[in-house]
């Protein structure tokens, strides 16, 4: 990454996922963002979510049906404009979000990816 720390990023992260500050989440992202998810295929029919605005909606939506959502931090890896966060989800499931930043610093493109 070239533009911030990315423990810093992990953390910031983790956190506003933690205190399910909508916003603060939505504040790592570009207006372009794209997200992948297969529980976004489950929830609204397809696993892609186009937008900052179309991300707000879907995510509320998830933060409301999960109100007992925390994170639990594992690890974070770096890659090049990118890095990957390896996690604990409030069931016990293991997961990883990556994401790749675009020159503004945002995440321009995250893909969500779950243990079975």
């Amino acid at each position: 990454m070239t533009t911030q720390d990315p423990h810093a990023f992990a953390a910031e992260w983790i956190e506003a996922w933690n205190t399910h500050d909508l916003e603060r989440i939505l504040a790592h992202y570009d207006a372009d963002i794209v997200f992948l998810s297969p529980l976004a295929k489950q929830r609204i029919g397809h696993g892609r979510v186009e937008g900052l605005d179309a991300l707000r909606a879907y995510w509320a939506a998830g933060l409301a049906a999960q109100p007992n959502l925390t994170f639990e931090h594992r690890e974070t890896l770096v890659g090049f404009d990118s890095l990957t966060i390896l996690y604990t989800n409030h069931r016990g499931q293991k997961c990883a979000e990556s994401f790749e930043f675009g020159g503004n610093g945002k995440v321009i493109r995250a893909s969500a990816c779950y243990g079975l």
